[in-house]
């Protein structure tokens, strides 16, 4: 199968994924080797594709030189989030078939990032999407590009992407995630998480609307008090580091 990744920018599908394992950390999904910031700056200057620039920050697909395989990718968590009844409508079929890319040619592009975020029930599954049009349509193809990371393929073109049980690949930076499963307190403070930082409540919290600042606080001192999976609950502050350094303590 031949993918169009962005305008006239193609790849081949491989039968080879990617061997890292995903994590979740800081609203990015990130499935690449390097784990330091220097080793990311070196992979970023010895792949091509579609990476960050200056104050640009689209999605990530980094490809080897040589071979021109897909070594790294990175993809950021959407701040929209679809309202209930879109998310009923993405489908369940295809399912994910394991697979690597070959960009068909050594060039940069841009990878737009996601516009929209599909919240399955419980955060078992995060699918971020080119827009809702894309649930009018049935997928054609779930690229499984690494374990629990797959592309959305529609009409040759991918559409989005997705993260099976996120709250196991919580982690704080460049860490590896915890092999442990999450504690089901994780599950559900990450699902409080995401609330805080997609819209509608992210808006309320930064126009500081008393009842989301509350429960901004109210999360943030239920992850600081966490004894259990500590690691991901360092995660999750991360996550709304920001938020809190903001709006929290006003």
């Amino acid at each position: 199968m031949r993918l169009t990744l962005h305008d006239d920018w193609r790849a081949t599908v491989t039968d080879d994924p990617l061997p890292s394992i995903p994590r979740f950390a800081n609203a990015v999904v990130a499935v690449a080797p390097y784990a330091d910031v220097k080793e990311r700056e070196r992979f970023l200057a010895d792949t091509f594709g579609s990476q960050e620039w200056l104050w640009d920050t689209p999605d990530t697909l980094g490809f080897d030189r040589m071979s021109r395989e897909l070594v790294g990718a990175e993809f950021q968590l959407p701040h929209e989030r679809a309202s209930a009844e879109d998310c009923a409508r993405l489908p369940s079929a295809p399912t994910a078939v394991p697979g690597g890319l070959r960009a068909d040619e050594e060039r940069n592009c841009r990878l737009e990032m996601t516009s929209v975020l599909c919240r399955a029930p419980g955060d078992a599954v995060l699918t971020g999407l080119r827009d809702l049009q894309v649930l009018d349509e049935p997928l054609e193809a779930r690229i499984g590009i690494a374990p629990d990371v797959a592309l959305l393929v529609q009409a040759g073109t991918v559409v989005g992407w997705s993260l099976t049980d996120p709250a196991r690949y919580l982690t704080t930076a460049y860490a590896a995630p915890d092999p442990a499963p999450p504690s089901p307190a994780t599950r559900r403070l990450l699902s409080s998480c995401l609330d805080l930082i997609t819209d509608p409540l992210l808006e309320e919290v930064q126009d500081r609307e008393p009842a989301a600042l509350a429960r901004l606080r109210e999360v943030h001192r239920t992850l600081c008090a966490q004894r259990e999976d500590r690691h991901r609950a360092d995660a999750l502050l991360s996550l709304i580091g920001n938020l809190v350094e903001d709006y929290g303590n006003r």
